[in-house]
C-alpha cells in the first residue's frame, strides 16, 4: 500500500511538501515516481527515480521547482513543490511496480520513468490546490 500525504491549499507561489510511505513493502525495490492527475487530462508524470542508476528525471514544466527525495529508512518519497503555479493543481499520486515485475532497464530516458504506462502499483493520492 502506498498512502500519501501533505497535500492541502496554498496561493499562488507557494510551496507543499507531500510525502508518499509504502506499507508492507520495500519502496527501494523499482522505481518510484509522482504523478499529477486533473480531471479531463492525461495523468502527467512529475518527477521520478531509477533504481539502477539513482538519476531523477522531472517534467520539463516542474523543473527548477519540484526536488523528488526518499528516505529509504524510512520507506518514504517526498515532493518538495516550490512556486506552485496555475498548472499545480490535481491529485498527486505516488507511484511504483508491483512486487514480481521487472524493473524498468537501465539508460531508459526521462519520457519513459515518466511514463503512465511503467507502472502499476498506485496510491490514491494526495489532493493540492493553487488559489492566485
Amino acid at each position: 500500500q502506498l498512502v500519501e500525504s501533505g497535500g492541502g491549499s496554498v496561493q499562488s507561489g507557494g510551496s507543499l511538501r507531500l510525502s508518499c510511505e509504502a506499507h508492507e513493502f520495500t519502496l527501494s525495490t523499482y522505481a518510484v515516481a509522482w504523478f499529477r492527475q486533473v480531471p479531463g487530462k492525461e495523468r502527467e508524470g512529475v518527477a521520478a527515480i531509477s533504481r539502477s542508476t539513482g538519476t531523477i528525471f522531472y517534467a520539463d514544466s516542474v523543473k527548477g521547482r519540484f526536488v523528488v527525495s526518499e528516505d529509504r529508512a524510512k520507506n518514504e518519497i517526498y515532493l518538495q513543490m516550490d512556486n506552485l503555479q496555475h498548472e499545480g493543481p490535481g491529485l498527486y499520486r505516488c507511484v511504483t511496480r508491483s512486487h514480481g515485475s521487472s524493473p524498468i532497464p537501465d539508460g531508459r530516458p526521462a519520457s519513459v520513468f515518466l511514463a503512465r504506462k511503467e507502472y502499476d502499483f498506485w496510491g490514491q493520492g494526495t489532493q493540492v490546490t493553487v488559489s492566485s
